[in-house]
């Protein structure tokens, strides 16, 4: 009994320390966010202020590197989801000698320095003639995000039972309404999470972007120029703004996840 305590204990310490180291550089970011300080910190502490969510509306540039960026995610999460999808079913069925090497192949992009998939990716389309820019960051960044979303949905396809869509074939279902009706709901969980997995990956890229995104700066790549010009909290009032929102949604999420819980128990 005493042992189990001592582990219980041990675990729910090593929970708290896991989670403080966590979330306290937001914590700190989110203060900074109110000091009257030129520089983004919270020492020493110069008064209390709201000037940076001023500043950070004033921000066009800002704005802008936002906009491009949330355009660049939508466009990777267009593109890299179905081909991920895809890669997952053709790799889940396919049982010839060279899956092994296919799937390497398939993974390699993910596996690649983003700084080579950036550089390559610009070499190869400026021989034909296309410039950087948002759709050239968009097959960038495609060509390494459709791998996480066909692990995603190869782990899940790998749990799935085959004789429900054999079943559905053999009662005179064509492929395509036994893959809508069976396997697609099946697979929707997977196929959610990996969707939003494609777009933060997209969202915080930088170093693949910065080599193909032209004149089109994204906000990761604005930040970093930034750093080097002069960072100011409007930066970490951004960041406020965006984990305040992400919260909210988790939380109704959440809400909406229980009631619906409660009302099918």
């Amino acid at each position: 009994m005493k042992s189990e305590t001592i582990l219980r204990w041990s675990v729910r310490f090593y929970i708290g320390v896991f989670f403080l180291y966590l979330f306290t550089p937001l914590i700190i970011m989110g203060l900074a966010t109110f000091n009257d300080s030129r520089f983004p910190t919270v020492s020493p502490w110069k008064g209390f202020t709201l000037k940076w969510f001023s500043a950070l509306a004033e921000d066009d540039a800002m704005w802008h590197a936002l906009w491009i960026s949330v355009v660049v995610a939508v466009g990777v999460l267009v593109v890299a989801v179905p081909i991920g999808i895809c890669c997952a079913l053709f790799l889940s069925t396919f049982q010839g000698r060279g899956k092994t090497f296919l799937y390497s192949l398939m993974m390699s992009p993910l596996l690649t320095p983003g700084v080579i998939v950036g550089i390559s990716t610009l070499i190869f389309w400026k021989g034909l003639s296309v410039s950087g820019g948002v759709m050239l960051t968009v097959i960038a960044q495609t060509t390494f995000i459709a791998a996480y979303v066909m692990l995603m949905v190869l782990a899940r396809l790998q749990r799935f039972d085959r004789t429900l869509e054999n079943a559905a074939l053999s009662l005179g279902a064509t492929q395509w309404q036994a893959f809508r009706r069976i396997l697609l709901p099946y697979l929707k969980p997977a196929i959610i999470s990996a969707a939003g997995i494609a777009f933060l990956q997209s969202f915080e890229n930088y170093n693949t972007t910065l080599f193909v995104k032209g004149y089109d700066t994204t906000l990761t790549v604005y930040i970093a120029s930034k750093v080097r010009t002069g960072l100011t909290p409007a930066v970490n009032a951004l960041g406020l703004v965006m984990i305040s929102i992400t919260v909210i949604l988790a939380i109704v999420y959440e809400v909406k996840r229980r009631r619906e819980q409660s009302i099918h128990s």
